[in-house]
């Protein structure tokens, strides 16, 4: 029976322990937090599954195929994960990310459909299309309950056979060291989010950043479904309406400032209430004055050009590198877990663009802003 350490238990490794539990894999899953933890990129309420990403296929593949997974996932649990409420993107241009994003899910026989921004101004209470070319509806896509959904993946996976095993882990080598015991195994994948730059100095080169989320409270008729997701790919902008009742979440797109995510705060700062309540004014006119009814602080852990790492190490085969969510990892979880068994057991090959090497400058796979570095 081949053996595997997985260090890190949010989207990202509590997925691949699952996956690898699951081909009857001897696994230790490795946290010093619990599943779905509050410091983690993976411990909010909500996180959007979407498969359009530009002109890109692999991703957009790669989501496509996490729908369902995450189906399967929350049928083995017997919970709903995913809310299929669509996603909708505001386009400010004919030629831009949403007409390539288009163009490739129409190709992949993705339903989505092109509305003009009156059509798509009845599916708010309130809604300004000023400035817009069109709207395009992902009809399948929608929200992931982030923080149960990690849970119950780190739940599943121990179901499956795996151990779970609480502390703080460094690598020994090609080992892993967790507070003096030495774990080994034919295979270890590091995948812990923002932490793994401090980890792997010098080799893993990410920026992590403070990222705001906040929710305001609103009549019910902002409930999502029937409101679909949406998000302004242009302006960085993204939200959603009230799902379990946590009230409508907005919220800026663009990296803030260096995190800390064991010790900078977490407590949402004015200024960003300001920025998204411009906005809100501005699309959503009816939430101009909604009150604040809370907030989630949460991190980015970006690479220099948004794509993931998934990487072997330079000196250790066997070890390999797996991070660099860069804000729009979450939905492609269980799907990634796929793609890193394949690399475990020899049957893919790594991808150069997922690598650890100097990366090239390209379109952002989240946002239109640029990313740091």
């Amino acid at each position: 029976m081949a053996s595997a350490v997985v260090v890190g238990a949010g989207v990202f490794g509590a997925s691949v322990a699952r996956e690898l539990a699951g081909r009857d894999w001897d696994v230790t899953l490795v946290d010093r937090y619990p599943p779905g933890h509050v410091r983690a990129a993976s411990g909010g309420d909500s996180r959007l599954i979407r498969c359009a990403h530009g002109a890109d296929r692999w991703y957009t593949r790669s989501a496509r195929r996490a729908i369902g997974l995450w189906q399967d996932i929350e049928a083995e649990a017997g919970r709903e994960l995913l809310v299929a409420s669509g996603v909708l993107w505001l386009a400010h241009r004919d030629d831009g990310w949403e007409a390539e994003s288009e163009h490739v899910l129409r190709n992949e026989g993705i339903p989505v459909e092109r509305m003009t921004p009156d059509e798509a101004a009845v599916l708010f209470p309130s809604f300004d299309p000023a400035g817009l070319a069109f709207c395009l509806l992902e009809t399948e896509s929608g929200v992931l309950r982030a923080r149960d959904a990690t849970a119950v993946l780190a739940a599943q996976a121990q179901a499956r056979g795996a151990r779970f095993l609480g502390g703080t882990a460094r690598p020994a080598g090609a080992a892993v060291d967790v507070e003096g015991t030495v774990l080994t195994a034919d295979r270890v994948v590091w995948a812990c989010g923002g932490w793994l730059a401090g980890i792997f100095p010098g080799l893993v080169r990410l920026d992590v950043t403070r990222q705001e989320n906040l929710y305001f409270g609103a009549p019910i008729a902002w409930s999502t479904p029937p409101l679909p997701a949406w998000v302004d790919y242009d302006e960085a902008h993204y939200g959603l309406g009230d799902v379990d009742g946590r009230g409508v979440k907005a919220a800026s797109d663009r990296e803030g400032d260096s995190f800390d995510p064991d010790s900078s705060t977490r407590v949402p700062f004015p200024e960003e209430e300001h920025v998204v309540r411009r906005y809100l004014a501005r699309r959503f006119p009816a939430l101009a004055d909604a009150p604040l009814v809370g907030g989630h602080v949460c991190q980015y852990a970006l690479t220099p050009d948004t794509n993931f790492v998934v990487a072997p190490h330079p000196d250790h085969e066997h070890v390999w590198i797996l991070g660099g969510g860069s804000g729009h990892g979450f939905k492609h979880g269980p799907a990634l877990a796929q793609y890193v068994t394949a690399l475990l057991e020899g049957d893919e090959s790594p991808d150069e663009r997922l690598g650890l090497g100097p990366r090239s400058e390209r379109r952002n796979l989240r946002s239109s802003v640029s990313v740091r570095g």
